[in-house]
């Protein structure tokens, strides 16, 4: 495919649209101009690339919404409208209200053979315009992928348009059938290629195919997606680890398969890693917080709720398999008392879903890593910052998660989290 064809994909939606605007306001003009001499004509069926609209808009109408001002949807480049009668509208609020009035009037001088040739010929403009689907416009960046001459902007503009058409829900069984068309393939191999933006783009395309859509999480995990992803976390560049990191989490996500084999590539230690390192990326080391979260929500899902107990009988089960293991759990717990209150909101998320996993776990987080008392830290610390009034409603949220954190640990029984904000 040369360059003209792929900067004219680009810009296809965005220039169709608009000569589609075109030609229904043309229409629309030639139409109420035979309802105004034709009683019979009350409605009218124009059906064009099998998109059926009717209108019953007289010529007065057509100047009236022009003239007013009337609210016309608003529509950014690229977008696109969620009907016909949504691009009429917007040609007229977009039209010059004495140039519709002139061409409604030439309209209504045609005769009858005139007025009906008119409509024929618009009618099979716009049977030539064909808008490519979502699924074939995969298969053209798919196989702009496959082409070993592309260059790196093209590839990475193949990237950005897989993004962009794999996250809509309504494409979930479009974005299944990548695989078939080679495509997941092709996306996985960019996550070797030595440009960084291009392997930024590709782990994120992979976190958006598979969010929500076990297929797509079942077919990286086949074809060794998921070590690779794990790897990215800790590039050097912190936008590339932050989507790679977005990427394993989407593909273990309520996938226990997944999740064994992100345990058995070393899971837990990269996550002790990413909470302990001195220069981790502060969003990077946030959204591992919340994958420890989740995951330790997930954990007894695993193998029927016995991966954990496999790993614990286990005298040989590394510490960068064990999700449990005691440095990580006194990472977590070290994160309470972080700098940035974001990263301890988070961390106390993960303390209070980790102390729900077993005895074992809460019995090692109050004994091991000492939690009670760094809670007890805590408290103070959010009581100070409630006298600050930029920080008082921040603060008191976390106070109140704090104290159910502090009531999971003790396995008392959770009281009303309204209620504990209101005593505040």
């Amino acid at each position: 495919m040369g360059r003209f064809e792929r900067d004219l994909r680009g810009v296809l939606r965005c220039g169709t649209w608009v000569i589609v605007a075109g030609c229904l306001l043309l229409w629309a003009v030639m139409m109420v101009s035979g309802v105004s001499d034709n009683p019979d004509l009350e409605s009218v069926n124009m059906t064009a690339g099998g998109v059926a609209w009717v209108t019953t808009l007289d010529v007065d109408e057509l100047e009236k919404s022009s003239e007013k001002g009337a609210p016309v949807e608003q529509v950014e480049a690229g977008e696109g409208f969620n009907s016909m009668e949504s691009i009429l509208h917007w040609a007229i609020g977009h039209s010059d209200p004495e140039k519709l009035k002139v061409a409604a009037t030439v309209a209504k001088r045609l005769s009858a053979e005139e007025l009906e040739n008119r409509r024929q010929d618009i009618k099979e403009l716009m049977d030539r315009l064909h808008i490519p689907s979502d699924a074939e416009l995969m298969k053209i960046a798919i196989a702009d992928l496959n082409n070993l001459t592309l260059s790196t902007d093209d590839r990475q503009r193949a990237l950005q348009e897989l993004l962009i058409l794999v996250e809509p829900i309504d494409n979930a069984n479009d974005v299944a059938d990548l695989d078939k068309l080679g495509g997941l393939q092709s996306i996985i191999a960019e996550l070797d290629r030595p440009e960084e933006e291009l392997r930024t783009t590709a782990a994120w395309v992979l976190g958006k195919a598979c969010q929500n859509n076990l297929v797509v999480q079942k077919q990286i995990l086949q074809h060794k997606g998921l070590p690779r992803l794990m790897e990215m976390v800790e590039a050097s560049s912190s936008e590339e680890a932050v989507k790679a990191l977005y990427a394993v989490s989407a593909v273990v996500r309520n996938f226990p398969l997944a999740q064994e084999e992100f345990y058995f590539e070393g899971g837990a230690g990269l996550l002790e890693r990413l909470f302990a390192g001195p220069s981790v990326d502060i969003r990077l080391r946030r959204k591992s917080l919340f994958l420890l979260a989740d995951l330790a929500e997930q954990s007894q899902q695993l193998r029927g709720g016995q991966l954990d107990a496999v790993l614990k009988a286990s005298s040989n089960a590394p510490d960068s398999v064990n999700l449990f293991n005691e440095r990580l759990l006194k990472a977590v717990v070290n994160l309470m008392e972080a700098s940035d209150m974001d990263t301890q909101e988070k961390a106390l998320m993960a303390v209070r879903s980790l102390s729900k996993v077993s005895d074992s776990v809460r019995n090692t987080l109050v004994v091991a890593c000492r939690v009670e008392v760094t809670l007890e830290r805590l408290k103070f610390q959010l009581h100070e910052l409630q006298e600050h009034e930029d920080q008082a409603d921040f603060a008191r949220d976390l106070e109140v998660l704090r104290q159910e954190v502090l009531i999971s640990i003790s396995k008392s029984e959770p009281s009303n989290a309204e209620s504990l904000k209101d005593e505040l």
